[in-house]
């Protein structure tokens, strides 16, 4: 007879970036949970049991500890294993670092990004300022990347998890433009991530949740 493993559960919906860079982090950090997909607009009664703000990725850990912040996620994915070193734990002061960085595109890019993909959905004419706004940013990553081949170092970080599901929704607003816009390194970069295998794995489409209530086990042996 098969042993039912205990794992942590976590609610998700497959294309939000928040839940997507929490699966990345789960997935690169060689943890396992239990993966409930779900919809935004049939939530299941369990999740907004634990999270009554009704938002993913939600994660409730074994220990009944709840977890509804996508960085907050990531940090306890690699505070339980850290095999590839995401966390940089042997520099001084590099998670600060890293979570400065994070915390700079989480308070202000985000807001342009949403204002830039409203504004090339309804056609609106600020489509070229609000792109713009959003550009700021993107010359800084692009400078990171003209030093070393990951956003902090040499080697793919907790920053880049982080912010990769949000440079893959800016590119897809105006394809052609990103395309041939003045930022190789960064375009580099993202296809490196979305043609990784981690990321396939990240995205396999699942059954909802609510329709099977099946135990789908997501995640990496390490």
């Amino acid at each position: 007879m098969t042993q039912t493993i205990d794992l942590s559960i976590l609610y998700s919906l497959r294309n939000c970036p928040y839940a997507m860079r929490a699966r990345l982090a789960i997935y690169a950090s060689g943890q396992q949970v239990q993966l409930r997909d779900i919809v935004l607009s049939n939530k299941p009664d369990e999740m907004l049991k634990v999270s009554p703000k009704g938002t993913v990725p939600v994660l409730v850990t074994t220990d009944n500890q709840v977890i509804d912040e996508s960085l907050a996620i990531m940090q306890w994915a690699f505070l339980q294993t850290d095999p590839e070193g995401y966390t940089n734990k042997a520099v001084p002061n590099a998670l600060d670092e890293m979570l400065a960085v994070i915390a700079i595109f989480d308070n202000e890019f985000k807001g342009h990004l949403e204002r830039y993909r409203c504004s090339k959905r309804y056609h609106e004419p600020s489509l070229p300022e609000d792109r713009q706004q959003c550009e700021r940013y993107l010359a800084d990553l692009e400078s990171r990347l003209s030093l070393h081949q990951y956003l902090m170092s040499d080697k793919p970080s907790l920053t880049d998890l982080a912010l990769m599901p949000f440079m893959r929704q800016f590119a897809q607003v105006e394809r052609q433009w990103y395309l041939q816009s003045p930022y190789p390194k960064l375009r580099q970069w993202l296809n490196h991530f979305l043609q990784s295998r981690m990321f396939s794995k990240v995205m396999v489409q699942n059954s909802m949740w609510l329709d099977t209530k099946q135990r789908l086990i997501f995640g990496a042996v390490v």
